[in-house]
């Protein structure tokens, strides 16, 4: 583990009362907070300073500078902004289930080999969880705004972040109720995303934000058919969501896809039944 990995880890620790097994990035979808905590996640977000100030949002500076927490308002239309609403409590609830973090408090090793290569520069963690992703990129000199739907979930990121003394744009709110400036990100990374089909005009506006030459970093669970018919008994049917060939016809016209394929996961927790991962990584043209 190199240092600043041993720093994360401890801050972790000293936040949650014990520091977990392996790097762990299982996520949920949205639509049920009972699936499965390792199989997709729809911790849907935001954009940065213009956005928000495009939403009319409020902002508040915490006592560390450089972390802001935005609040984003839900949509004026009210089915809508119910349904943010509910997957927000969703996620709340699940995250106020375990004694202590969620997740492992290390950052997704898939995003440590893709990224540490690249100049730092302005990037968006979109489903940020505990924020241990947002917090690695900006110690490695990225400026990094990182969004989740959850507002346990962004407190315990900001606190983890003021530990190690990692300055992040935290943003509470749904990316697919936000229109992100065009072209203001070098880099977007969606970890195990659950981005609902029928939301595919909002999804275009979030690959939107990619900047030309910036690149769009997705990671998705390889399901085989057993867990797919598992998520489907719990209510989850994954053709309800943009898969990574999805996704992929989406980039067609303005990305070049580097990468589309299955990868083996990088150093995955122990006991963990995803050891494969689809892979989508695409440059804007």
């Amino acid at each position: 583990m190199s240092g600043d990995d041993a720093d994360l880890a401890r801050a972790a620790a000293a936040l949650h009362g014990a520091e977990q097994n392996g790097p762990v990035s299982r996520r949920l979808p949205s639509c049920s907070p009972a699936c499965d905590a390792d199989t997709m996640r729809s911790s849907s977000s935001t954009s940065a300073a213009d956005a928000t100030t495009t939403a009319g949002s409020s902002a508040t500076r915490s006592a560390c500078d450089g972390h802001i927490l935005r609040n984003m308002p839900e949509y004026e239309d009210g089915e809508k902004g119910l349904g943010a609403s509910a997957q927000a409590d969703q996620w709340d609830a699940r995250y106020s289930e375990p004694d202590g973090a969620m997740w492992s408090g290390r950052p997704n090793g898939r995003l440590l080999v893709d990224v540490a290569s690249l100049t730092p520069d302005r990037a968006l963690d979109v489903g940020c969880g505990e924020g241990a992703d947002a917090i690695w990129l900006a110690r490695s000199g990225w400026t990094v705004t990182a969004i989740d739907i959850s507002e346990v979930a962004i407190g315990r990121a900001r606190e983890a972040a003021e530990l190690v003394g990692a300055a992040v744009e935290w943003v509470c709110g749904d990316a697919l109720q936000i229109a992100f400036p065009t072209g203001s990100f070098a880099l977007v990374s969606m970890q195990y995303p659950a981005l609902p089909k029928a939301s595919g005009a909002a999804v275009r506006v979030l690959l939107d934000a990619v900047q030309p030459g910036g690149l769009l970093l997705t990671v998705y669970h390889d399901l085989d058919d057993e867990h797919r018919e598992h998520m489907k008994s719990r209510g989850v049917d994954p053709k309800d969501y943009v898969d990574a060939d999805d996704l992929a016809q989406m980039l067609a016209e303005e990305f070049t896809v580097e990468l589309h394929a299955v990868e083996a996961r990088i150093d995955p927790p122990p006991d963990n039944p995803h050891v494969a991962d689809v892979v989508l990584r695409a440059r804007r043209r």
